[in-house]
């Protein structure tokens, strides 16, 4: 493609300003864990780690969860906002946490 898009085509091919890049997390919880805990910290995560940082997140699970990060307005994440991801589910029940690396969720 040319090379000088204009501004209304970089946002529709989402690049250049309106490049966006997030991570994908993934993570089990131990067999422990209630239905209940689980509910609790899929909360606590939403409340103290995604809303804060205006990010979102698409995934689901039950016991085995997987899904993508990304912001929720166009932007970029950050290494902050993996380190976040990460330090949360430090302290929590769960095994097998992969946080994966910044990549163009559009392009990627």
């Amino acid at each position: 493609m040319a090379a000088n898009r204009s501004r209304r085509l970089r946002k529709k091919l989402r690049v250049d300003e309106f490049q966006e890049f997030g991570f994908d997390v993934n993570w089990t919880f131990n067999d422990s864990v209630t239905e209940e805990q689980i509910d609790a910290i899929v909360d606590q995560f939403i409340d103290e780690v995604i809303e804060p940082n205006d990010l979102g997140y698409h995934g689901g699970g039950h016991k085995e969860w997987e899904g993508i990060i990304a912001t929720q307005a166009i932007g970029k994440c950050t290494e902050e906002n993996r380190a976040a991801v990460k330090a949360f589910f430090a302290n929590q029940p769960v095994s097998d946490l992969e946080i994966g690396e910044l990549y163009d969720i559009w392009w990627g």
